[in-house]
């Protein structure tokens, strides 16, 4: 099915998307603001005399938003262990909270199990590792799942974790129908932007279809989807960007379920949303606005009859990418406007980082920080006693507007490229929130963009912030350790037949994979078996790696910094006979790659010969890359805190293949305690978030040369 947005009861855009063309969005920079606004502005609009609680909803979801039902709190629970976290729900539903919220770590989100060789340094990374029934039975230890709410932040790997969510539930004695919560599953917005993918794009629209179907008839209370923006938001695209891409993901999973045999009335109502919330505070508010209007009327085009199903629920989360190293306790005030700004916004639930975040996981002490600052918003403000408080804001309600319309010409350009998953195979979104991300970049590193701590108001000495220790190498051998004692106990024969009807039925495309799964889990194969059946059919998706060209050096070109790279650029040419060549390399499985990607427009348009690696590399296969592309430098950006450990093993890979000569520079969440021992390591340089590309350029280029001469 595919319904005709063109009978949408709009008028056309074809004059928006010239003026488009010809300036910066609003949504990025401030440039096309005007200096005051009037009720002129309003003149023509259509969606200023929609009320909270009706459709489209406009205003907020509810008739009396947080008057009588504030937003609710919630802090994903990012611990290495499954007791960890266990400890952290029990306090929590101590204190009265009925809703948990799942980080798993990144071996986990790739379907790995923890005794794997290549997921060695990242057991416990981001959250807690997930590898059988063993472990999701010790999560919700003495939780009793069916009076408590799950939201589990999993996409590629979901089918598994259903399973075994499932089956843990099972053997509480609790229903599948009793079951409440949300699983992410939203595996596009991971080609779009995070990258945490395992199967192609069209066989992972297999699994949500069949978690779609599997839920409607068994676990009617569960929300079967959770379509995100944030990790959009993070990789650089702006509010139009995000919020089209985001609800053409919304079009893409609504054609789904419809496909799947189901009325949308079925399944509309339990997909949510979530939103990533930055800086430009007028603009997240109206962002969240216009999501909802947006969203009513797209359900609507699928002939949605229940007025409960063109609602769109949202959950919000801080920025993370705005979080800055430098002056690291400015980023508590940066989270409270961003707050501020949901909650302004209309969101129904809310999840605000630690200030820490830009370069460790956060600690005790700055979670409580992070979630006390929607206390005070909820306790000590009064906003929660007024429904849509900027509505009738000239500025709020012109910005509304117009966000709108530049998201709808972004979704229609989608739509006539057949739907998100073609969008997707040809790169388009990708394309367009990398060049967002690389004009906002250039305008930080010219300082056209003010970063309060990093490009202006510098503090007079830097913050000592301690980070938590972890010993990953501990939790991995617990986990080996479980994984051992589950595999000596469990009937083998029985695992295999199970994992062999996975495969056919993913092979054949009869039957439901998630009902498989459940099978499989109550068997006990793991989350890497489950995940290896699927891959035995599928195979693992690698991405084909593109670079842009042109967009950083449009915004900066002006730049004395700039400028003074180029010619020392030109200079290194004349006196070596080519351009210094630096390879972007990712190592682990950190799946974030905006640094990167960033990095290599600008130091492309700098003058660099530059290479980018694929995601999820080892060390030795970075070294043997570098090696053989005879690149000068190597740059490796991780935001998991982990180049202690993945640097000073690609230093020995290089040394072992000869190639010491070979540069080794990092970046991204790197702890202040790790520098010296980096250093020590062979690191040749460091440049933390906020380090200006114009100048670390200039320094690798001072290195190149004295490296050279000596």
């Amino acid at each position: 099915m595919r319904p005709d947005f063109t009978k949408i009861d709009w008028k056309p855009v074809t004059a928006w998307k010239a003026a488009h063309k010809e300036q910066e969005r609003i949504f990025a920079e401030q440039a096309a603001m005007k200096s005051f606004y009037t009720q002129e502005d309003l003149e023509g609009l259509e969606h200023l005399n929609y009320a909270a609680g009706i459709p489209p909803y406009l205003r907020g979801p509810d008739s009396t938003m947080y008057v009588t039902r504030p937003w609710t709190i919630r802090q994903h629970s990012e611990f290495s262990t499954v007791e960890e976290a266990n400890a952290f729900f029990r306090r929590n539903l101590a204190a009265g909270h009925r809703r948990l919220s799942v980080a798993f770590d990144l071996a986990t989100q790739l379907g790995y199990d923890s005794n794997q060789e290549c997921v060695m340094n990242e057991v416990g990374k981001a959250g807690a590792a997930i590898d059988s029934i063993l472990d999701m039975k010790a999560l919700f230890h003495r939780i009793p799942l069916e009076q408590v709410s799950v939201s589990m932040a999993m996409s590629s790997a979901a089918l598994p974790i259903m399973a075994l969510y499932i089956v843990a539930a099972e053997e509480q004695g609790v229903r599948p129908e009793h079951l409440r919560g949300t699983i992410q599953n939203d595996i596009l917005k991971e080609f779009v932007a995070r990258n945490t993918y395992i199967y192609p794009p069209a066989e992972s629209m297999r699994i949500v279809g069949d978690i779609f179907h599997y839920c409607a008839e068994k676990m009617p209370s569960f929300n079967c989807i959770g379509v995100s923006g944030y990790d959009m938001h993070e990789a650089g695209a702006t509010a139009d960007l995000e919020l089209a891409y985001t609800l053409a993901d919304g079009i893409e999973y609504l054609r789904t379920g419809v496909n799947a045999g189901f009325e949308v009335d079925a399944f509309a109502s339990r997909i949510v949303f979530c939103w990533g919330v930055g800086m430009n505070h007028f603009v997240e508010i109206a962002k969240m606005r216009a999501a909802r209007l947006l969203w009513a009327k797209i359900v609507k085009s699928f002939g949605a009859r229940n007025p409960d199903s063109l609602a769109l629920r949202a959950h919000s989360q801080t920025s993370g990418w705005s979080l800055a190293a430098q002056d690291p306790f400015n980023n508590i005030v940066r989270t409270c406007a961003e707050a501020l700004a949901a909650v302004f916004g209309g969101t129904q639930s809310l999840h605000t980082n630690a200030y820490n975040e830009a370069f460790a996981p956060p600690t005790a002490s700055s979670a409580r920080i992070a979630r006390n600052t929607q206390i005070y918003l909820l306790e000590e403000t009064g906003i929660r006693h007024f429904i849509d408080p900027w509505a009738g804001s000239y500025y709020v309600e012109r910005l509304t507007h117009d966000l709108m319309r530049a998201a709808w010409g972004l979704i229609e350009e989608v739509e006539k490229l057949g739907g998100m998953v073609r969008a997707i195979e040809t790169g388009l979104p990708r394309m367009r929130i990398e060049e967002a991300a690389a004009r906002r970049q250039a305008a930080i590193d010219s300082r056209r963009d003010l970063i309060v701590g990093v490009n202006a108001y510098p503090a007079p000495e830097e913050s000592e912030i301690p980070a938590p220790a972890n010993d990953r190498g501990a939790v991995r051998e617990a986990q080996v350790k479980r994984l051992e004692k589950l595999k000596r106990e469990r009937d083998a024969a029985a695992v295999r037949r199970a994992l062999a009807s996975l495969e056919q039925c993913a092979k054949t495309g009869e039957g439901n994979l998630l009902e498989c799964a459940v099978e499989a889990a109550r068997k006990l194969a793991t989350v890497g078996e489950i995940s290896q059946s699927l891959e035995n059919v599928w195979g693992r998706y690698e991405a084909a790696v593109r670079t842009i060209a042109g967009v950083y050096s449009v915004v900066i070109a002006d730049d004395e910094a700039f400028r003074t790279a180029q010619r020392m650029v030109k200079e290194f040419e004349r006196e070596e006979g080519r351009q210094p060549r630096i390879l972007m390399a990712k190592m682990g499985l950190d799946g974030h790659d905006r640094g990167i990607r960033v990095i290599a427009a600008a130091f492309a348009d700098i003058g660099f010969d530059v290479d980018i690696g694929p995601l999820f590399q080892s060390p030795h296969e970075v070294a043997r890359l570098a090696a053989g592309n005879d690149v000068h430098v190597v740059g490796v950006s991780d935001l998991a805190a982990e180049l202690n450990i993945l640097a000073p093993q690609l230093i020995d890979e290089l040394r072992a293949l000869g190639r010491e000569d070979i540069l080794v520079v990092v970046g991204g969440a790197i702890p202040p305690q790790d520098y010296d021992f980096l250093f020590d390591a062979g690191v040749a340089g460091i440049y933390g978030p906020g380090t200006a590309l114009p100048i670390a350029a200039q320094k690798i280029l001072e290195m190149l040369s004295a490296s050279i001469v000596c």
